[in-house]
């Protein structure tokens, strides 16, 4: 996980790391760091025309350490001092703007530069706001920004996330460990969880979803479910006999309900079970918005909330829940999240994430092309593996049942949304053009087949 700090954090972290190795040592590996990026954006440096903006702080002290490697390397590099740097930079293959990092508290108004020239910014983009994505004055439009020790928020919201460009990250050793961060695709190592004494109901899901006019959201979460680890599937589609289910993987055992008999079908099956997911295709009816409280109010398990099971809870009634041992995952896009909350996330989806998980005591799995998913403590994962291949029908009830199949495979609810979520997208990127949400379920098996050979 790349970590995720804000301002404060970092400048505590970087204060840390230089009492242990030294500062001249840091802004070496960071000076070092970002030549090696430039090189990489150049393809060759021998007589490429470099020019450096670079402030009077250690942003200003990364460029100078980059702009002396690259120049021992070949390329005729210009260092100019950002209280003074031209209006216009004309004629450079790339500029690098080490102007001014987390400390930029007031406008900064950047050179003019030609159309065709690279852009490096060190950090963050100069003139933006590292905790809100503010734009101040007028930064230069990176090409690639290279986030040195962790990313920060504004490489991931607000209007700076149209000046950063595409984000790359150097450690440095600066960070340890975050409680907050950016899920990547060597998270997944460990997702796969097999262990020589288990059985089928080790890892057991119950599933209430779908109804007569939507019983295939039920089918789709099935096989999201089973395909991310569940052992044992009960699935209980109310008011829709056995014998007119389809399309269910054979290995669903099924329950048949009529809704006012749900909860007592979930307290029945309990205690061998791991995790229930509710509502998929279920329906807005009052009497099932009835029900699923009173099922999520009996539940002594893991609960993923989603599609129209948001629609039946409200922050109020979430927040002032008993049973807060059974933790609820819930799993808004932009709209539910508006209906529940009685607001829309805005471009901060970090604190929008944040808030709701805060104010309803639940993990919050904030969905869109960038997915947040925020836990009451305000831990946060990131998850950027999204792509418009998911912006399809009953992609969601898939990860719906991902997550419970994560979660009943021993992650916690928080790691185990996070991860879910990650894979959904990197399977989303094995889809065939307008294909369907069925389609994730034979990419998400391939990934997880590829780890475990790998492991």
């Amino acid at each position: 996980m790349i970590p995720l700090l804000d301002a404060a954090a970092m400048r505590a972290a970087d204060a840390t790391a230089a009492a242990r190795v030294g500062e001249a040592t840091l802004i070496t590996r960071a000076g070092f760091a970002v030549g090696l990026t430039a090189a990489d954006m150049l393809g060759s440096l021998y007589g490429r025309r470099v020019a450096v903006v670079a402030g009077t702080g250690h942003n200003g002290d990364d460029g100078r350490v980059a702009a002396r490697w690259l120049r021992d390397r070949g390329a005729k590099v210009d260092v100019f001092d950002a209280t003074d740097a031209p209006r216009q930079l004309r004629g450079y293959n790339l500029v690098i703007d080490a102007a001014y990092g987390l400390g930029c508290s007031r406008p900064y108004f950047s050179p003019d530069v030609d159309d065709h020239t690279l852009v490096l910014a060190v950090d963050l983009p100069s003139g933006v706001n590292a905790d809100t994505g503010e734009v101040l004055g007028r930064p230069m439009v990176a090409d690639v920004t290279l986030a040195l020790g962790a990313l920060k928020p504004s490489h991931l919201i607000g209007p700076a996330t149209e000046f950063v460009g595409e984000v790359r990250f150097a450690g440095l050793d600066i960070v340890d460990s975050a409680p907050s961060g950016i899920v990547e695709s060597s998270d997944l190592a460990h997702f796969v969880r097999q262990h020589r004494d288990d059985h089928k109901w080790r890892h057991a899901v119950l599933l209430i979803a779908g109804s007569p006019t939507m019983p295939g959201a039920a089918v789709l979460a099935a096989h999201g479910a089973l395909a991310t680890g569940a052992s044992m599937m009960r699935v209980c589609v109310p008011e829709v006999k056995t014998s007119r289910r389809e399309g269910f993987p054979a290995e669903v055992v099924h329950l048949e309900a009529a809704v006012s008999e749900l909860s007592d079908i979930t307290v029945s099956v309990a205690t061998r079970l791991h995790a229930v997911v509710i509502g998929p295709g279920l329906g807005r009816d009052p009497a099932m918005r009835r029900e699923v409280r009173s099922l999520i109010d009996r539940a002594r398990m893991p609960v993923v909330l989603d599609a129209d099971g948001l629609h039946a809870v409200d922050v109020p009634w979430l927040a002032q829940r008993q049973h807060t041992d059974a933790p609820v995952v819930l799993t808004p896009h932009d709209g539910e999240y508006t209906a529940l909350y009685g607001r829309v996330p805005g471009e901060d989806r970090l604190e929008a994430a944040r808030s709701l998980a805060r104010d309803t005591h639940c993990i919050v799995l904030l969905k869109g092309p960038t997915t947040i998913v925020a836990s009451p403590t305000g831990d946060v994962r990131v998850v950027t593996a999204g792509t418009p291949a998911l912006a399809t029908a009953g992609t969601g009830d898939v990860l719906a049942g991902m997550i419970a199949g994560a979660i009943a495979r021993g992650h916690a609810p928080l790691t185990a949304a996070a991860l879910a979520a990650h894979l959904h997208g990197l399977a989303g990127a094995r889809v065939s053009v307008y294909g369907t949400a069925h389609e994730l379920v034979g990419g998400v098996a391939e990934i997880l087949g590829e780890l475990t050979r790998a492991s």
